[in-house]
């Protein structure tokens, strides 16, 4: 194998690992992370994977289009639909731009094995990484629920009673109590429950699975509102706000040392 081309594949796997590594710290600081890291990675992820492809794997060129095309798409769903900030559809799009294909030549999986999914669309296979690792959070918030309900006593959904039992296990599995003072100081905390009406009359409550940043501050302001007119108790569901970023970085760096884990478990179970 041509020395430059490794060369070009550690440059790449590298850049990569310093951008996300650097937009995880600012996703944990302040859950904003600046336009112009993507516009200064962009352009140079996709130079150095263009000038890679173009003189040693030319066939995979058009490859290299699609699976930008697609991640970039399948990015764009997540961030419309509400299952994605900008950052990391920017994130998953710009590694589409910079690892587009497993990067054997510098990295290769402890297992010794890349997933055929890795081979043609990396990104994806990041991203079912860090999906699992950021469901792993569900564990510990609904271990964290229970350990509450048995110190208080009190039911978990006592005032939600006509919700849905499918909403009731999405925030149970992605939320906690938390009183509206604390949501109040934890900005990157979203309630998971509104307030609708008004508060000295007709008054409704309802559970929020999927919070938006522009309307936190708007809720947050009605459950103080319906706290202090004595209308619900001064404990309400809210989400920390997974730094989302965080799981992309670490859902890379497994994908890179032990490779595509949906892989390793399927295989696994089919033995």
């Amino acid at each position: 194998m041509p020395k430059v081309q490794t060369v070009l594949d550690a440059m790449r796997t590298s850049l990569t690992l310093i951008f996300l590594l650097y937009a995880s710290f600012r996703d944990y600081k302040t859950r904003e992370v600046s336009n112009s890291v993507w516009i200064f990675f962009a352009p140079i992820a996709l130079t150095l994977t263009f000038l890679e492809i173009y003189l040693y794997q030319f066939s995979q060129l058009l490859l290299y289009g699609i699976c930008f095309g697609l991640t970039a798409a399948f990015a764009i769903i997540l961030f419309y639909s509400g299952g994605f900030g900008g950052a990391d559809a920017k994130a998953l799009m710009c590694l589409a731009l910079a690892l587009p294909f497993h990067p054997e030549n510098s990295f290769k999986p402890i297992s010794g094995e890349i997933s055929p999914i890795s081979q043609a669309f990396f990104p994806i296979t990041v991203f079912s990484n860090s999906v699992l690792l950021a469901a792993m959070t569900a564990v510990y918030m609904f271990l964290r629920n229970i350990i509450w309900h048995k110190k208080t006593g009190r039911k978990l959904f006592e005032e939600h009673k006509n919700e849905s039992f499918g909403r009731k296990i999405l925030v149970l599995i992605t939320g906690y109590k938390v009183s509206v003072d604390r949501l109040k100081e934890k900005w990157h905390s979203y309630p998971l429950e509104d307030v609708k009406g008004n508060v000295e009359t007709e008054f409704q409550r309802k559970l929020v699975v999927i919070p938006k940043d522009e309307e936190r501050t708007a809720i947050v302001e009605r459950l103080a509102n319906a706290v202090e007119a004595g209308k619900i108790q001064n404990n309400v569901w809210a989400t920390p706000g997974l730094p989302m970023l965080i799981f992309i970085t670490v859902g890379l760096i497994i994908a890179l040392l032990f490779g595509d884990i949906v892989w390793i478990c399927i295989r696994f179970l089919l033995g």
